[in-house]
């Protein structure tokens, strides 16, 4: 096992490398530059302002000097905004943390039941219906849900707030509304491990040792039905954490997602470059997370990594 979290690791450094290097050097071929749109400025100011920030440099030297300070965990400091990046995310990514893990709970819980008890009551009504709310999840888009949730649930029942999340009840409708498309994806891949896992024979072994259905669904089942659920839970959270950007804008969240569109819009290269690694890096560390929990539930996977 310790082999491959090195091995993973190792990887996830040359991922992030390429990634930061793609970033870089994309931004920079796109016509026009940080401060090209602010008119007001006089062409001294401009010129001072890209040789502070050293944009006049050859591209090579640019690249060189922004991987050298990643390599020191420096990543950068914003050309917009008085303060580096490692302080803006340091102050926002809290926010964006709790609504990810607040949605990909909720998709996890709520998913993994609904797939459950479809495979449990394959082909009945209950299987119908459990992946009709599944396929309604997947294919209402957070654009859509959101302003509902605010219109019934805030403005005319009162039950949230509708906007500027002050405490954990105020994430509770953004995280349901970010959560449910992973929440109908995670149905289906529970049903579908349930399913074939109820068809194993320990399952057949345990049915005839007089177990009841509700334990062997439960107790025996669950733990290798699930697998492709857990399989998905690592990029699943990932992406929850980092692509909140239309949930943040809607329930007024002030998280990183914020940042990152106005970075786009800006062209504030550091900042953008940053949140992008950053976020790369997060997708790294649950894919990890994601391939030791898969070893712990299913000890053949272990095996054969550690011969490997």
């Amino acid at each position: 096992m310790l082999r491959l979290i090195v091995t993973r690791l190792l990887g996830g450094v040359a991922v992030l490398a390429a990634v930061a290097t793609i970033a870089f050097l994309l931004l920079h071929a796109a016509p026009g530059g940080p401060f090209s749109s602010e008119r007001r400025l006089q062409p001294a100011v401009e010129r001072n302002i890209e040789e502070r920030y050293h944009l006049r440099d050859p591209l090579w030297r640019q690249y060189a000097r922004y991987m050298d300070g990643l390599a020191h965990g420096d990543l950068g400091h914003s050309m917009k905004r008085p303060e580096t990046v490692g302080a803006i995310i340091k102050r926002h990514f809290p926010k964006s943390l709790t609504l990810g893990l607040m949605a990909i709970g909720f998709a996890a819980v709520f998913g993994t039941l609904l797939g459950v008890i479809a495979a449990a009551r394959k082909n009945t009504w209950v299987d119908y219906a459990a992946m009709s709310v599944a396929l309604v999840g997947i294919s209402v888009p957070s654009l859509v849900l959101g302003p509902i949730a605010i219109r019934y649930l805030a403005l005319e029942l009162g039950w949230v707030p509708a906007a500027r999340a002050d405490g954990l009840i105020g994430y509770v409708v953004p995280a349901a509304v970010l959560g449910l498309v992973y929440a109908g994806t995670i149905a289906r891949l529970a049903r579908a491990g349930m399913l074939e896992t109820l068809r194993a024979d320990y399952i057949r072994t345990a049915r005839a040792k007089g177990v009841s259905e509700r334990g062997v669904v439960w107790r025996h089942g669950l733990r290798l039905g699930i697998l492709p659920v857990v399989s998905y839970l690592g990029p699943a959270t990932a992406g929850l954490i980092s692509g909140s950007f239309v949930v943040e804008k809607i329930f007024q969240i002030p998280g990183l997602g914020f940042y990152f569109v106005d970075s786009v819009t800006s062209r504030d290269y550091p900042v953008l470059t940053g949140l992008l690694v950053f976020y790369v890096a997060f997708l790294v560390l649950f894919n990890l997370v994601v391939d030791i929990a898969y070893g712990w539930l299913d000890p053949r996977i272990r095996a054969s990594e550690l011969a490997s």
